[in-house]
């Protein structure tokens, strides 16, 4: 038996998350149809200050969705909710586990290459080519892409990409040199995933406009969370040699 978990960290995304569900659950439907599968789709709510978390528990009792899981946790941002997800379904026995984020975004339709690739690359992340969100965000993806290099001495080309598919096996040893609230969890998880030469494909996606809500990172906030990247890139980096792959 395969076991995927598909994974969203959700911070007030009450005008996205009821879609969003609906666009990523038929995903999940399918993959439980294929013989010896087994697909959940868990989305941690960040401790959101608007009805985001109500919605969830709403969709999974309303349209009866059994393998839905809405979790609930203190607010603790973006990265640390994602590893929290992530040791979640490690400790569910996720085989494979996919992560996207819950504002709708990403299109289900171009996981299946992913899936279909499975057993072929250790890791299979997405890069956005042409983004439609935002000059804040382009010019994140930019820096972190220099910060990378200057750091790891690897160029990644989108390192921070909420479209990623992992082997859980592959994934443990990487989370283990990272801090449990890393903001930039996936960025790292890249980086050093390419430093030891694990199998990765990239591949182009689209990334739409936000449906709905508001984006919560601007110039002021960028330039603190790249601060505070280069110390704990440095940290990460001379942990690396202590960990096998």
């Amino acid at each position: 038996m395969e076991t995927i978990y598909f994974v969203m960290p959700a911070y007030n995304e009450s005008e996205n998350i009821e879609q969003t569900i609906h666009q990523w659950y038929p995903v999940v439907e399918k993959i439980n149809g294929e013989k010896d599968c087994h697909a959940v789709l868990a989305i941690a709510n960040d401790g959101s200050k608007d009805d985001t978390f109500q919605k969830m528990v709403n969709v999974k009792q309303n349209d009866n969705l059994e393998f839905f899981e809405p979790i609930n946790k203190t607010n603790g941002g973006h990265g640390q909710t994602v590893l929290t997800l992530y040791r979640h379904a490690v400790e569910q026995g996720a085989d494979y586990i996919f992560q996207t984020d819950s504002d709708g975004q990403t299109d289900p339709n171009e996981f299946w290459q992913m899936w279909e690739n499975r057993s072929r690359y250790d890791f299979q992340i997405g890069y956005r080519k042409g983004r439609q969100d935002g000059f804040s965000r382009v010019f994140v993806t930019k820096t972190l892409r220099f910060v990378v290099w200057l750091m790891f001495h690897e160029w990644v080309t989108d390192a921070n990409t909420p479209f990623r598919l992992m082997r859980t096996d592959k994934l443990v040893p990487i989370m283990k040199v990272i801090p449990e609230d890393y903001f930039l969890c996936n960025v790292a998880i890249s980086a050093i995933a390419v430093k030891w030469k694990y199998n990765i494909k990239f591949y182009k996606i689209t990334f739409k406009p936000r449906q709905g809500g508001v984006n919560s990172i601007n110039l002021k906030r960028i330039f603190k969370i790249g601060r505070k990247a280069l110390g704990d890139f440095r940290r990460i980096n001379s942990q690396l040699n202590k960990v096998g792959k």
